[in-house]
């Protein structure tokens, strides 16, 4: 079934207040929800449903609030749940009309509702984060026609991966699924694999390398007989080998694997699509997780530095060679040719697709630069900063979702948190202005005014 639409009713009801009635109609969030088009949300993730009989999801509004609410204020799910039974300002922001002692929802509500959707759909929230930014005021269609691009690490929320710990917790794993599934062991070696951890941890402490790895050695060893031990185990039981295919097979990998060998290897076992990139920083020269492409205008907008683009790129590919997609889904989605768009030094030998009227500059580059474009380039760290906005308050510092999928839903969602959550304060500006008489001083905001913040006035 499709989810339901969200209709105001202006029905009352005797023994409940209705929320516009409760809370204050000049608060931004207030303001915000009346700005947004829920229609065109709707119209965009409802296509992830079909017409067959089924239990009726939940409906879009509330959803996608909820996600924006997340990662514009920075909440797990959890805390989400059960701040939204406690703040009337976000039910009204999700559709409610009148306040609610119960939520319609769960925590797995949330995780269902990303793994439904996807990055395709997603990205519908920083489309609309951007065409409200345009509608508002906060940003011109002419901003978007230069652009700076850079790429970040996004971290997987896992602990720092050492050959021990991973030879040690894949030994668990087997021992613990062997255990449930009533497969007798010989031995488990779960004390003297505990031993050796602990030898292997204090001898690298303390420097003694030869004899942290013999520790290690010993590790690897108790994992072999234990890979062997199951296989001899479940040679005749073809469930038994379905059931543990995918662990013993990641156990194997971990126990050949070796310190500086080339190509993938396993970092974590519950996220084994983490990989490790080094950006060359000195404090932390490694970063484990997956690429991420952020774009941004290259002059500030009036509402701030919205982020016009945003994707994961898993591979660890070279910086210059992800132009060759991120160009094209840039005007994609934005809607605006680009000009120009500005580099740093990474994107050397870059293979950005021949657009007509589109140059692309990276610094420290001498020909074709003119003086305009050479004052351009020193803009091009005003990049960072928005980066490191989505990393400290958007949830992109840490990220939680499971798989491939959950690390470039976790990067769109966000960047669209970090554009509501400038439009939010560009309402409050907006709503100050008006306070204090000085809206027409105010050139920029004046050439486009939006209607919800002038009907939020008349009323």
């Amino acid at each position: 079934m499709r989810p339901p639409k969200s209709t105001e009713t202006g029905q009352r009801d005797l023994l409940r207040s209705r929320l516009d009635e409760i809370v204050s109609l000049k608060h931004p969030l207030v303001k915000l929800a009346r700005a947004i088009d829920w229609g065109f949300l709707e119209s965009r993730f409802g296509a992830a449903y079909s017409d067959k009989p089924g239990r009726p999801p939940l409906p879009t509004r509330l959803m996608a609030g909820l996600a924006i609410l997340k990662h514009m204020e920075n909440l797990s799910d959890e805390t989400l749940c059960a701040r939204w039974l406690e703040n009337p300002y976000y039910q009204l922001f999700c559709g409610e009309e009148f306040f609610r002692h119960e939520a319609p929802f769960d925590r797995s509500s949330l995780t269902r509702w990303r793994q439904r959707m996807g990055e395709e759909k997603l990205l519908a929230l920083v489309q609309e984060s951007l065409h409200l930014a345009t509608r508002s005021g906060a940003a011109k269609p002419a901003d978007f026609t230069k652009m700076i691009v850079d790429t970040t690490v996004q971290p997987k929320a896992i602990t720092f991966p050492t050959d021990a710990k991973l030879v040690h917790r894949a030994r668990e794993k087997l021992v613990g699924m062997a255990k449930t599934l009533g497969v007798s062991l010989r031995q488990s070696y779960v004390r003297v694999g505990k031993a050796a951890l602990i030898a292997h941890q204090r001898y690298a402490h303390a420097k003694q390398f030869k004899r942290a790895n013999r520790a290690l050695k010993k590790q690897r060893t108790y994992l072999g007989r234990v890979i062997r031990d199951i296989g001899r185990k479940i040679a005749d039981d073809p469930a038994a080998k379905e059931a543990f295919a995918p662990l013993l097979s990641q156990a194997i990998r971990v126990r050949h694997q070796r310190r500086g060998q080339r190509g993938p290897k396993v970092y974590s076992l519950h996220a084994p699509e983490v990989e490790c990139i080094g950006k060359g920083k000195p404090h932390k020269p490694y970063e484990f997780g997956v690429k991420v492409s952020v774009a941004t205008p290259l002059h500030r907008c009036a509402g701030g530095q919205f982020v016009a683009h945003v994707a994961a790129l898993p591979g660890n590919p070279y910086d210059g060679h992800t132009l060759k997609t991120v160009i094209p889904a840039i005007t994609e989605q934005i809607g605006v040719s680009l000009r120009r768009v500005i580099a740093d030094a990474g994107y050397r030998g870059h293979n950005a697709p021949p657009v007509k009227g589109m140059q692309v500059f990276t610094t420290g580059q001498k020909r074709g630069v003119t003086g305009q474009i050479r004052r351009e380039l020193r803009r091009r760290s005003a990049v960072e900063p928005v980066i490191g906005h989505m990393k400290d308050g958007h949830r992109m510092d840490r990220n939680f979702l499971a798989g491939r999928a959950g690390d470039a839903a976790n990067a769109v969602l966000a960047a669209a948190g970090y554009n509501f959550r400038l439009l939010l304060a560009w309402f409050r500006m907006l709503w100050r202005a008006l306070r204090a008489g000085t809206f027409n001083q105010h050139k920029r905001v004046a050439a486009n005014p939006p209607a919800a913040l002038y009907a939020t006035a008349r009323g």
